[in-house]
């Protein structure tokens, strides 16, 4: 290991709430790009921040496993869902698992949705009195936006989404004061597992009763899907639906919601918000630079399958490697001026949704959902001043803001005569 490298503890998340993990990635890029990080006395793990080796160690499955756990909360213990959540199965039973739930997603696509999702934006937005404009937490609002589009697609009840958010930001950010019970971070988990996992076995034993009453019509939605797909000729176990079913409202309950808001500060600061705003032809390429830009999903972890080389170190078998996606998406060597937001980058060949067998099944329908908040922001406001600092999340996976107070104006718009 580099003897230059930052004494800093990348898995201290406090770095994410008050530090700047970025100027620590620059420099390890730099200096130390597969960085050993202690923890504790026993335990360690190996940072990896350029983006060609964040990108191998999430493409190369046969020398990185995801079956012990993909997150840093669970370093040094085994993942119980290894092997039966597709998030933490590995190639080739995950392709298997994951053809299903792709085809589903396809089929039920945002766009099917896009008046429901539309609207669902439009009330999480408040209206701007002329003149007065008005005030609010934008982080708060953009809260509730991943239920906008799950609600239809998992078939979930609206009155449940503020529910279903709380207990999602309990299992991504079990640190943060916001979302953290007083027994602690262990007990946040326990906590929000046995709540989610008892939520969603209610759920799918009403789906089966009434999957059972209608035999031979097709799947309405992805529980649907989970629980009539086969893999390997076997229907999934209940512990897998349910499984699979928490790591859906996961996989886009607790990052989608953290890109609007990262991309409205940034533009706030830089003046930039005018100029994405007035070209919609830019729309979809500015999606993509939040994306880059948030990057809130910050990192994935794997294990070494066997003893090998990354980027000049020497790894040793079941060593854990944890991949910064937030670092990837800021490496000048893969992106020209990576500091800057520009919302006509191309291409951008950002890693937010990950890469490799991995890549976030969900993508597509994030991308159509963030067309569509982004669409409805601009119309809507003409202008966005950020009021207050922002809060963010305390949490070594979910780079997020959870307050950012703002001030915004009405757009003008002409009254047909």
């Amino acid at each position: 290991m580099n003897t230059r490298s930052p004494q800093v503890n990348l898995a201290d998340p406090d770095l994410y709430a008050v530090g700047d993990p970025h100027a620590v990635w620059r420099t390890l890029r730099e200096r130390d790009p597969v960085h050993w990080q202690p923890v504790g006395d026993s335990l360690g793990f190996w940072s990896v921040t350029r983006y060609p080796d964040v990108e191998r160690v999430l493409e190369d499955h046969a020398s990185f496993t995801s079956e012990r756990g993909t997150l840093l909360s669970l370093l040094g213990r085994h993942d119980p869902a290894g092997g039966r959540q597709m998030a933490v199965t590995d190639p080739p039973r995950h392709g298997r698992m994951r053809a299903p739930l792709h085809r589903a997603l396809r089929l039920r696509s945002a766009e099917a949705h896009a008046d429901e999702i539309r609207a669902g934006i439009r009330a999480l937005l408040p209206e701007a009195p002329p003149g007065t404009g008005c005030s609010f937490d934008f982080a708060e609002a953009c809260a509730q936006l991943p239920l906008v589009v799950l609600g239809p697609l998992l078939g979930l009840p609206a009155r449940d989404g503020p529910r279903l958010v709380r207990l999602a930001m309990m299992c991504a950010a079990e640190d943060d004061p916001g979302h953290q019970l007083p027994g602690g971070p262990e007990a946040t988990l326990r906590q929000a597992h046995r709540e989610l996992f008892a939520y969603f076995a209610d759920l799918v034993r009403d789906r089966r009763r009434r999957l059972a009453e209608r035999p031979g019509k097709s799947a309405e939605d992805l529980v649907d899907v989970l629980l009539t797909m086969e893999v390997d000729g076997e229907r999934l176990t209940p512990g897998e639906v349910l499984s699979n079913c928490y790591s859906l409202l996961l996989g886009a309950g607790v990052t989608l919601a953290h890109v609007p808001p990262a991309a409205v500060l940034e533009l706030a600061r830089t003046g930039g918000y005018a100029h994405w705003a007035a070209r919609p032809e830019l729309l979809g390429s500015g999606v993509e630079e939040a994306l880059r830009w948030a990057s809130p999903a910050g990192h994935f972890m794997r294990h070494a399958r066997r003893p090998l080389d990354l980027a000049g170190v020497r790894v040793a078998r079941g060593d854990a490697v944890v991949a910064w996606l937030g670092s990837a998406n800021r490496d000048a060597a893969a992106f020209g001026r990576p500091e800057v937001f520009d919302p006509a980058r191309r291409p951008n060949r950002h890693l937010a949704f990950g890469a490799g067998p991995h890549y976030c099944a969900g993508a597509s329908v994030a991308r159509v959902t963030l067309r569509l908040f982004f669409a409805e922001l601009f119309d809507r406001y003409a202008r966005i001043e950020v009021t207050g600092a922002p809060l963010r999340a305390r949490s070594t996976f979910l780079a997020g803001i959870t307050h950012l107070p703002v001030h915004v104006q009405p757009r003008h718009k002409e009254v047909a005569r």
